[in-house]
């Protein structure tokens, strides 16, 4: 599991994070969300060891990195994918971490084999593409089969091919029990990928949720469809609803969810064709919940009227 507790990351004058707090557990995918400046790539990076807390304590597997006798054996994690020295190559800098912590010469194979680097192995990385590379940091964090793995935005350059094979990849992690933590800022891979989101903005926790809880709660109304549409209209008004009709047929209900729909319209008999739940898309809950805490906001870009 990573624990990070009452978490407070200062440098100088900027406060990165502040008194953050939660858990990521085992088997499932948590998304890490964030406007930029939220102190998302800091809490990773104190995670990682690779930076000291101001405050509170953030550790992998109930201990901090540093203290790990064999760290890629338990955690594993995408970060840069430019970290790597360009004149070497996949094979010889995954061979370098391996013996870093007692990791055979298969097991590199195995893994460049794994993320579609096996024909490219013994060629330099400085002519690999962004995606190239890309899936070499992946294969460095999966080269110690770790139970905890953290990726930093692991689909940038990516093709439509390897976009749906990390999403893959990441479910079938945590549907073996690993745990995982995704950081982007493309809420609809998240939304296709995440089960378990936690939201943070200016350093501090805004949402720690499930995505299906948070779905619920911005529910939209409810799309209706039935042969018998204006009597059911009248039906539900009676029962309390706002009821909208669409230009293809369709109601557009607030005020009763489902199962006062179809308890409305069994009461009176009434068939339904379709009973939809219509809820904001987690682009939309994402936006309306970091809203105050956009440090850098665009400008509208419709030209004025």
């Amino acid at each position: 599991m990573i624990e990070v507790r009452a978490l407070t990351k200062r440098y100088e004058r900027t406060l990165a994070v502040n008194d953050l707090s939660f858990q990521v557990r085992p088997g499932c995918v948590t998304g890490f969300l964030g406007p930029n400046g939220a102190g998302k790539s800091t809490t990773i990076r104190v995670l990682m060891g690779l930076d000291a807390p101001s405050a509170g304590e953030a550790l992998v597997a109930g201990r901090r990195y540093a203290e790990l006798r064999r760290p890629l054996h338990e955690v594993g994690a995408l970060l840069d994918a430019n970290a790597v020295h360009g004149g070497r190559s996949a094979f010889d800098h995954l061979l370098g971490l391996a013996l870093t912590n007692g990791i055979g010469r298969r097991r590199v194979a195995e893994t460049l084999e794994q993320v579609g680097l096996a024909g490219v192995a013994r060629k330099r990385i400085g002519g690999y593409s962004l995606g190239m590379r890309q899936r070499l940091g992946i294969a460095a964090a999966l080269l110690g089969d770790p139970g905890i793995l953290l990726f930093d935005e692991p689909v940038n350059g990516l093709d439509p091919e390897g976009v749906r094979w990390i999403r893959e990849l990441l479910r079938g992690l945590a549907a073996a029990g690993r745990t995982v933590l995704v950081s982007s800022h493309l809420m609809s891979e998240v939304e296709q990928t995440a089960d378990h989101l936690v939201i943070i903005g200016r350093g501090r926790l805004i949402e720690d949720a499930t995505v299906r809880d948070l779905a619920d709660r911005f529910q939209t109304g409810v799309l209706v469809r039935s042969p018998r549409a204006a009597e059911l209209a009248s039906a539900l008004e009676s029962s309390g609803a706002s009821v909208t009709a669409e230009p293809d047929g369709g109601l557009s209900v607030t005020g009763l969810d489902v199962a006062g729909i179809a308890d409305a319209a069994a009461q009176r008999a009434i068939p339904l064709h379709e009973v939809t739940a219509r809820r904001a898309s987690l682009e939309d809950i994402y936006l309306l919940l970091t809203a105050g805490s956009v440090e850098h906001r665009s400008r509208d870009p419709r030209p004025a009227r």
